[in-house]
């Protein structure tokens, strides 16, 4: 649908529980600039295809392809679509490292998450069906695409339209969005989602206390006077400051049910399966729940809240 004069959001499927992701086709000069990608798999490609039949796009005229974040469901499409049409993909610099970590070096990455998992609490055979998934997710951002990077703080030009690059990590290392001030429009990725709250999760090449990130990031966004945000996922945003106050609201309340279900001392797998419906989660939905947990823990830890109880930090306990 057309979501702005020149842009058109494109809903994408996915093959988990999200279902769908929102990407974007900005038109930029004679031709188009894509903003995130999809992940690639039947689908996907057949949706892609449709969309750019419906809207009488050559895939040929696709200049650019610039990434919000490198999650499989954002950049999983960026090398079909460079084979398509010729784009040149760019994405932030921490986030090229993640496609070097998460997906070009995949094995070793699985291999490290699995055993982060089972340090934590995690059963052998439930982190042995996160790996599996993960494999399995890995396959479907092939092919990978040569990537250039985009600086945060740089100014970008989309056809008419200036932008603001901002960094917005917690998400995930360090996801961009994308702020036209002119038009109090903000291209948001997963910073800022209106019907879920953005997965904020540990993991062990990943920045050290994400969640510290992502409230920051809530107060930069803050600053902005936004009239509609386009997210990566669900409806658009036009109560953009309300969002961001329930967002971090979310995250307070959370903090205080892991904080106290730590008690005398508990791994993080025991506090994740307190808190979240693990036997009713898929392997895929189960490594996002312990990284969220991983999260949080680590947020109360920098804030002297927690404590870790041995030096394997096998267990997390409240402090006296």
């Amino acid at each position: 649908m057309q979501v702005a004069e020149g842009i058109f959001q494109v809903q994408l499927p996915l093959p988990f529980p999200l279902r769908i992701v929102n990407c974007y086709l900005l038109r930029d000069g004679a031709g188009w600039t894509i903003i995130d990608t999809g992940i690639n798999y039947p689908a996907g490609r057949m949706a892609w295809q449709a969309a750019l039949a419906e809207l009488q796009i050559a895939p040929e005229s696709i200049r650019r392809i610039i990434l919000t974040h490198a999650h499989p469901d954002h950049y999983g499409m960026a090398g079909w679509l460079v084979e398509q049409s010729g784009a040149t993909v760019q994405l932030a610099p921490l986030e090229q490292e993640f496609v070097r970590t998460a997906w070009h070096a995949g094995a070793a990455n699985e291999q490290a998450v699995v055993e982060f998992f089972q340090a934590h609490g995690m059963p052998v055979e439930l982190a042995e069906q996160v790996r599996h998934s993960m494999v399995a997710t890995r396959v479907m951002t092939l092919p990978w695409p040569a990537t250039s990077v985009i600086e945060p703080g740089e100014s970008l030009q989309i056809g008419a339209r200036s932008f603001q690059v901002i960094a917005t990590p917690g998400h995930s290392d360090q996801h961009l969005a994308f702020y036209c001030a002119e038009e109090r429009l903000l291209l948001c990725g997963d910073a800022v989602l209106i019907k879920i709250t953005p997965n904020i999760s540990r993991w062990p090449h990943g920045r050290p206390d994400p969640l510290a990130d992502f409230l920051q990031s809530l107060d930069r966004l803050a600053a902005l006077d936004v009239e509609v945000a386009l997210p990566g996922h669900g409806p658009l945003i036009r109560a953009f400051g309300e969002r961001l106050i329930e967002l971090r609201a979310h995250h307070y309340e959370r903090l205080e049910i892991m904080a106290h279900a730590t008690g005398g001392g508990a791994t993080a797998f025991s506090v994740c399966t307190a808190v979240f419906p693990t036997t009713a989660l898929s392997p895929h939905q189960l490594r996002f729940a312990m990284a969220e947990t991983l999260a949080h823990l680590e947020y109360l830890v920098g804030v002297g809240r927690l404590e870790r109880a041995d030096a394997m930090y096998r267990e997390y306990r409240m402090t006296s």
